[in-house]
């Protein structure tokens, strides 16, 4: 927020540093929508229900009373409060009408683990990437994604497996300080473009899980319109809960 508007310092935010956030923290020291120039979306994060290997329910048909009737002896990890998969937690709690206890972690990988290690019970993944290699091994299961990934065929999307409120849209995109110049921001949202158009660049995206966004949808604009939008949704479920 604070760099030279020179085009040199660009940062990557997603979700959770540029929407959800500003419902969680009222004192929060920066505005999303202000504070910096959108450059262009990078790319959407496939967000997961995932549970340690042995929880009880078969699929998320069986999941959905299993929890409601067990949710005063459940714990549900996230990766901090902020985080994408403390907020997706959030809105499965409020589909649900349930209050779990909900079990910080610093960060997501330490929470796979304590789930892996069935320490907590489920979860949801906000960067599928982090839960997908151990849904692949059996280590934990999977009851649904909120897109479909190549990587996990057989995980049914939310809408699919019977739980359509559960919309998520988890992302990733590139802004610059605020004051950059418009001739700046132009190179440097074409050459986002050029990237997500590479080969190799969607290649490695697909390993990771990421889904690249249309054309049409990676400019400035529809970044700016897409950050509006989050922040008035998010703040609207975060403060209901």
């Amino acid at each position: 927020m604070r760099a030279r508007p020179d085009g040199y310092t660009i940062e990557m935010g997603q979700m959770g540093t540029h929407a959800t956030v500003v419902a969680l923290y009222p004192d929060l020291a920066y505005k999303p929508d202000i504070d910096f120039a959108p450059i262009g979306l990078v790319g959407w994060i496939p967000v997961m229900i995932v549970a340690r290997k042995d929880f009880p329910p078969r699929d998320l048909k069986e999941f959905v009373p299993y929890v409601q009737a067990n949710v005063h002896k459940l714990n549900v990890a996230h990766a901090g409060v902020g985080s994408v998969g403390f907020s997706c937690g959030q809105l499965l709690n409020s589909i649900l009408g349930v209050k779990p206890t909900m079990v910080p972690f610093n960060g997501a990988a330490p929470a796979i683990n304590a789930l892996i290690g069935g320490q907590v019970d489920y979860m949801c993944d906000g960067g599928a990437i982090n839960s997908v290699p151990h849904v692949q091994s059996g280590a934990i299961k999977a009851y649904l994604a909120e897109r479909r990934s190549p990587i996990l065929p057989d995980v049914p999307t939310a809408k699919e497996a019977g739980l359509p409120e559960f919309q998520v849209s988890a992302w990733l995109a590139l802004f610059a300080p605020r004051e950059t110049p418009k001739p700046i921001l132009a190179k440097l949202t074409d050459a986002l473009d050029k990237a997500l158009d590479d080969q190799n660049v969607r290649k490695q995206m697909h390993d990771l899980a990421h889904e690249i966004p249309d054309k049409r949808i990676r400019g400035q604009q529809s970044l700016a319109g897409l950050l509006r939008s989050d922040i008035a949704r998010w703040a609207q479920i975060i403060k209901t809960k």
